[in-house]
């Protein structure tokens, strides 16, 4: 039952905590409704990538079998069968699309571009150079604007910027932390990594580290934010940005250990604790203690 339970990836249902971004930068989470419907759509979002994740594993079992990590993966081991893997990812599927149906049908089509977004990664996008890290990143954004859409509330366009640009850095990240690794067998482990370079990444961290910072700086002194929510405070949360960013840096460049993201949020205190005090700064911010 473990292996099976391994196959849905729970450890990356972090990633979907993406959905409340409308939640806190609408100051809905004074509303039970709101905070009630931000909660079922992290789970929706949840089934339906581990939905995708179950797909993913069967389609790259073997690429997967020559990956130190990768390889314990329940699929690869030979612990689950395939075709069980099969009959769980429509079950998956099946129960996150009536879940999303039941939150509206704006959240359902998001949820059904999510998929699709994930099927073209699957089949095409992941062996296209560039492309596949801004679909990545893409996935990201998706879920931010799902989370907005759950609650019928706008979300501001420089916030989607700022996601998008946090979730290439750990993307791009991802692919340097992956070449530096697994070294001559990256691209027996997945053929994309030959067409990148640590010089290439290296630039593109540089670039959308900067893009990112300057970005989220940009949002927090917008005509639109100041007006929204009558305050210029909430640059006083840009160190707390510039911290995070910079311990990401120090992991994937000198601890080499972000290859996998999630893990790295679960294991490393110091960007816990930088994770923590900017929700809770930006909370305080909003609230106007």
């Amino acid at each position: 039952m473990g292996d099976y339970f391994r196959l849905l990836r729970p450890q990356q249902w972090l990633k979907n905590v993406f959905v409340f971004a409308g939640l806190i930068f609408s100051r809905h989470f004074f509303y039970v409704e709101s905070i009630e419907k931000s909660i079922y759509a992290f789970i929706v979002f949840s089934l339906l990538s581990s939905g995708g994740y179950v797909i993913n594993d069967l389609l790259d079992y073997k690429e997967d079998r020559i990956h130190p990590v990768k390889s314990k993966r329940p699929i690869a081991a030979g612990k689950v069968r395939r075709d069980h893997a099969a009959f769980i990812a429509v079950v998956l599927l099946i129960i996150s699309f009536a879940g999303a149906y039941a939150l509206g049908d704006n959240f359902l089509y998001v949820c059904l571009m999510y998929f699709g977004l994930i099927v073209l990664y699957s089949f095409v996008i992941k062996n296209i150079v560039i492309l596949d890290v801004l679909a990545v990143a893409m996935g990201y954004v998706l879920r931010a604007i799902a989370g907005a859409v759950v609650i019928d509330v706008e979300i501001s366009s420089w916030l989607l910027l700022c996601t998008l640009l946090i979730a290439l850095f750990l993307a791009i990240s991802k692919r340097r932390t992956e070449i530096v690794l697994l070294g001559e067998g990256a691209i027996k482990h997945r053929k994309i990594l030959s067409q990148y370079s640590l010089c290439l990444l290296n630039q593109m961290i540089a670039i959308v580290t900067a893009a990112c910072v300057v970005s989220y700086c940009l949002y927090t002194l917008a005509p639109e934010t100041v007006a929204k929510f009558g305050t210029r405070n909430l640059i006083y949360t840009v160190p707390f940005v510039i911290y995070g960013i910079f311990r990401y840096l120090y992991i994937t460049y000198q601890k080499i250990e972000a290859d996998i993201p999630e893990r790295v949020l679960f294991s490393d205190l110091p960007l816990q604790i930088c994770l923590v005090t900017w929700i809770v700064s930006c909370i305080f911010i909003l609230v106007k203690i």
